[in-house]
């Protein structure tokens, strides 16, 4: 009796071990859940509509692209016109310092003049000869120094009488002369620069009355 039972233990045997093939075979079976889940396509998102905006909108927004515009253009206003005030005020100052300081050379110039009539009149034992030739000194210096400013003299003597360079101031008769010719030089006239500085003051010619008769008659 227990040999028999011994015999029929050892013959269930393989059935435990086909138990285990089959389990091998269901764990083998496995990663084909996992593929499963690989493959597994992924939900496709909806694409977001886009959102149409209303007249309401719409209006609003370009209502704030042209106050951003205005405010660009404000700024660079605001800029461009303190840029000009700055160059205003630059030239304000300019225009001062040159009013100020145009006639320094000039100045200079006139002082080394004074300097020398103030040694003419100084000097001991002057005699009338050496004042004279101490004064004759300082005018040329003084013809040079208006040369030097594009003062030149205009010149009137023996002309005819011109308007525009000329200052009448009386008129004489005088049969050596045409008529309205300078005759006597007052002052002397002087331009700057081609431009009348001053004219020149004189005394131009008439006929003589005598013939002045003769032609009435």
């Amino acid at each position: 009796m227990v040999t028999k039972t011994d015999s029929n233990q050892n013959d269930a045997e393989p059935e435990e071990i086909i138990d285990l093939e089959t389990d091998s075979n269901q764990n083998e079976a496995e990663p084909e859940e996992i593929i499963d889940l690989e493959n597994e396509e992924e939900p496709i998102e909806e694409e977001e509509e886009v959102k149409e905006l209303t007249p309401l909108e719409q209006l609003e927004e370009e209502l704030r692209l042209k106050d951003e515009a205005l405010l660009k253009q404000k700024d660079t206003f605001l800029r461009e016109k303190a840029e000009l005030e700055n160059f205003k005020k630059r030239l304000t100052k300019e225009k001062e310092d040159f009013v100020q300081f145009a006639n320094e050379r000039l100045l200079k110039e006139l002082v080394q003049i004074e300097d020398n009539m103030e040694r003419a009149m100084s000097a001991p034992n002057a005699t009338l000869e050496s004042l004279k030739e101490g004064i004759e000194m300082i005018q040329k210096q003084f013809a040079t120094f208006l040369k030097n400013q594009k003062v030149e003299p205009i010149e009137a003597l023996e002309k005819p009488f011109d308007p525009n360079l000329h200052e009448v101031l009386n008129q004489q008769e005088s049969d050596e002369h045409e008529e309205n010719t300078v005759i006597q030089e007052y002052s002397k006239g002087y331009t700057l620069n081609g431009r009348i500085l001053r004219s020149a003051k004189v005394v131009i010619s008439k006929k003589p009355s005598k013939e002045e008769d003769a032609e009435d008659s």
